[in-house]
């Protein structure tokens, strides 16, 4: 029997045929043990969703925390855009978290550049400028607190380098302090959007930006038709993280000014925190975080939106 006549009959009607062993197995792991992943899917459904839709529903409602309440409607909301305060904190909120997503890629990107390859000393120099992102924001925001203090280090430095008229009490200053809580995210978060852009560097090919050289191209010419385009994924995910981030910013608000001076500095992330704890009003607090929430879905979707990489969508 030839080999063609067996392959006929091996697929004859009514004859069964074997899957091969790998496709057995692929089968099982795709279809019988997707209840492995079933605690986790519940976890994160209990810990995130079931607690977002509660507090959803208690934005609605004016629940001071304790006993009963009564359904508002859109009253919570209404008084957000009526009270001059908090619209002062969206602003306050704005303002710190579009800062915080210039300066810390700016400069994010810089360090990468500079450390990607050349350099010697290279990962020395990233282990330190990685550094204050393992550290608290809370303790982070004491330690520039005290710098920041009228007696501090930093108007001691200015003392001595014959800048005395620039000692301030820097966070005591309404048009100062927003600027000294955007001095200390973009520090702390400078390491983390470096080694987002050092691993995308690291997928660009020297041998391209050799070539675009010998054509006569500049160093910003590479950077901005070879570098720029191919490191577009990680520009994408860290501008994203930033953004969301600036938007929710708490920590570094909470420990350098409370809010203060005469709430320049207050956030919305801030004032929820003010009005649910403090003045214990849980279902208005419930209508400013969901607020927040979707201003930051907002933002991040225009934000992946512009970022989205064009040579994939032809565009």
């Amino acid at each position: 029997m030839s080999a063609t006549q067996s392959r006929v009959r091996a697929t004859a009607p009514g004859r069964r045929t074997t899957a091969p062993a790998s496709a057995r197995r692929s089968r099982r792991v795709g279809y019988g043990y997707w209840w492995w992943a079933l605690p986790a899917l519940l976890l994160m459904g209990v810990v995130i969703y079931v607690t977002t839709a509660s507090g959803a529903f208690f934005a609605f409602t004016d629940w001071s925390g304790i006993g009963s309440f009564d359904f508002t409607g859109i009253a919570n909301f209404l008084r957000i855009f009526r009270t001059p305060e908090l619209l002062g904190s969206l602003v306050n909120t704005l303002v710190l978290a579009f800062g915080f997503l210039i300066f810390t890629n700016v400069f994010g990107l810089l360090f990468a550049l500079a450390l990607n390859r050349t350099l010697k000393t290279r990962y020395l120099l990233r282990t330190l400028v990685f550094m204050p992102v393992v550290l608290s924001p809370i303790a982070v925001s004491f330690i520039w607190k005290f710098i920041f203090n009228y007696d501090g280090p930093l108007n001691q430095i200015l003392g001595a380098i014959g800048l005395k008229s620039w000692e301030t009490d820097w966070l005591a200053s309404p048009t100062l302090a927003i600027g000294c809580v955007l001095v200390v995210m973009v520090w702390q978060n400078i390491g983390f959007v470096m080694v987002t852009y050092l691993a995308g560097l690291a997928t660009v090919p020297p041998e391209l930006e050799e070539a675009a050289a010998l054509d006569g191209a500049g160093v910003w010419r590479r950077f901005r038709s070879v570098v720029l385009p191919m490191i577009q994924p990680s520009l994408a995910i860290a501008t994203t993280l930033t953004l969301i981030q600036g938007l929710r910013v708490f920590d570094q608000v909470m420990a350098l000014t409370g809010g203060g001076p005469d709430n320049a500095t207050q956030t919305l992330a801030s004032e929820i925190y003010q009005q649910t704890f403090t003045y214990q009003q849980f279902g208005f607090g419930a209508a400013m975080a969901l607020m927040l929430s979707v201003l930051i879905l907002v933002f991040t979707v225009a934000q992946q939106y512009a970022t989205r990489d064009r040579t994939q969508i032809g565009a």
